[in-house]
């Protein structure tokens, strides 16, 4: 599916009273999405444990 079609797809899910900016935020929450999946599938990603030690550090 080409990103335009994706947009469209998008957008005509919206219900019919959805503003400009519920738009904007639907495409760029999908958009964050999208960039996390090809992150994860090019292998730039931490493991459990990696977050565990990193959430460990914070919650000191």
């Amino acid at each position: 599916m080409t990103t335009k079609q994706k947009v469209i797809k998008a957008v005509q899910a919206l219900p019919s009273n959805a503003s400009i900016e519920d738009a904007m935020e639907r495409l760029l929450f999908l958009a964050k999405i999208e960039k996390g999946l090809n992150q994860a599938d090019s292998g730039q990603f931490l493991s459990h444990d990696q977050v565990k030690q990193k959430m460990a550090k914070w919650l000191k």
